[in-house]
């Protein structure tokens, strides 16, 4: 017995040694996580809301800044879908040269800048994705070990943080829609523009379970004689041929079926050069409203035919499209009814997508701005319930917008700089610290 505690303070020591950490550290993370979700499995945990009557709302806009120019973008006037008909067919095959491919090998977390990079270094950008990590993941306060990535703690990037990269740290400009469909990733490439998007996937995580998962995916290709997609899939972690990640060909049915579980959303970016050019291409698209409304009637028409989780992604791709139409009482008992339906979904086939809020913030955008903010900060309780370490700056930065609002001033700062200790340049977060008087 009294060697016990010799053995301990000896296995301490022998932990510190560098060489012995960085091979044991990950392993020592990964069991604690596996014990984590073990007591708490994250797919058990589900989201009940108390629909209470809305309150007054305060003032607070969270708007990501973008350089996407609205000079010369379509009016609301440019709404028919007949002009995504080009006057020359499309080709049966287009696959894009100059692809430089780039994977997240040795890097936490890192689909967002690894596929960005991808997009940028195709227009000729010289940066890397280190560089872009630096800016939208950069974790500063993550443990300062020479084998720990900063950022690794960083579970996921939104896609306004990359329009926020691409609008302060390039030359270039980026647009984000909705509602896409394979006909304009066609026309996209075959006039030169590669697209990346948004979407779900199934496999076996790194803690051994079937899980779903966003993963963000450069499309460079397609082929209609074969019914595929070319991406270059980041993904490439295991001993595993590169072959099967650079040039990867994705069957239609299944890009379109990871696709929607984010309302079909797809970026572009592109030199200023090529901005009459792209938006000749984009058609209706290039007005932003009008793609709200398309993935709107896109989630209204799958939800007549989709059972399943396919029918929790189309309530809650209804919800995304009309927060983005600011119809926020509607968008919310959209979120309602999808989270009614992961709460049923308890069959042994069923995987309840628990991470989805780990990428898509807008049922917080629905509850706060119809002053639902009881459910805001049960949301949020409930997202913190699903991972293993508190580490979604957006999930406090709205459960303190919440508290705010109900008069909860400590728990509001608290959470505040929470989101802004997980990520210094989180913009809306130091802005709502240096607005908001939680002295009174």
């Amino acid at each position: 017995m009294l060697l016990i505690p010799l053995l301990i303070a000896l296995a301490a020591l022998i932990y510190q040694i560098p060489f012995v950490k960085s091979r044991l550290s990950w392993r020592i993370d990964e069991l604690k996580t596996r014990l984590t979700y073990a007591l708490n499995p994250p797919d058990e945990a589900v989201f009940v809301p108390v629909g209470e009557t809305p309150l007054a709302t305060p003032v607070v806009v969270v708007v990501p800044s973008t350089n996407e120019p609205t000079l010369n973008s379509p009016t609301t006037e440019a709404t028919d879908e007949s002009l995504l008909l080009t006057a020359t067919p499309l080709p049966e095959r287009a696959i894009l040269d100059g692809v430089v491919y780039v994977d997240q090998r040795e890097r936490w977390n890192y689909c967002g800048p690894s596929n960005l990079a991808m997009a940028l270094n195709y227009w000729g950008w010289s940066g890397n994705r280190d560089d872009i990590a630096a800016v939208v993941k950069p974790g500063i306060n993550d443990p300062k070990l020479d084998f720990i990535q900063q950022g690794r703690l960083d579970k996921n990037i939104l896609p306004s943080e990359m329009v926020d990269f691409v609008a302060s740290y390039t030359d270039y400009y980026i647009v984000v829609r909705y509602g896409g469909d394979l006909e304009i990733l066609k026309e996209l490439i075959a006039n030169g523009y590669p697209v990346l998007v948004e979407k779900g996937y199934y496999e076996v995580d790194y803690l051994k379970n079937y899980a779903w998962l966003g993963h963000y995916q450069f499309t460079t290709g397609y082929d209609d004689a074969e019914g595929v997609f070319i991406v270059q899939d980041s993904n490439w972690l295991k001993d595993e041929p590169l072959e099967d990640f650079k040039n990867k060909k994705l069957n239609y049915e299944t890009y379109l079926e990871g696709w929607r579980s984010f309302d079909y959303l797809f970026m572009v970016i592109y030199p200023p050069a090529e901005q009459e050019k792209l938006y000749e291409i984009l058609g209706p698209y290039g007005n932003p409203a009008w793609s709200y409304q398309h993935a709107l009637e896109i989630a209204e028409q799958e939800i007549q035919t989709l059972a399943g989780v396919d029918l929790f992604f189309a309530w809650f791709n209804k919800g995304t499209s009309l927060v983005k139409l600011e119809h926020y009482l509607d968008a919310g008992e959209a979120f309602d009814t999808a989270y009614q339906i992961y709460a049923e979904m308890v069959d042994d086939d069923a995987v309840r997508p628990y991470r989805i809020t780990w990428y898509q913030t807008w049922p917080y955008w629905a509850y706060y701005y119809s002053g639902r903010y009881q459910d805001v900060i049960n949301f949020a309780d409930f997202t913190f319930g699903t991972i293993d370490e508190d580490t979604l700056e957006e999930s406090f930065y709205w459960r303190g917008l919440a508290h705010y609002a109900l008069g909860n001033k400590e728990l509001a700062r608290q959470d505040l700089y929470n989101a802004v200790w997980l990520n210094p340049n989180f913009g809306a977060a130091i802005e709502m610290i240096n607005t908001f008087n939680f002295d009174e």
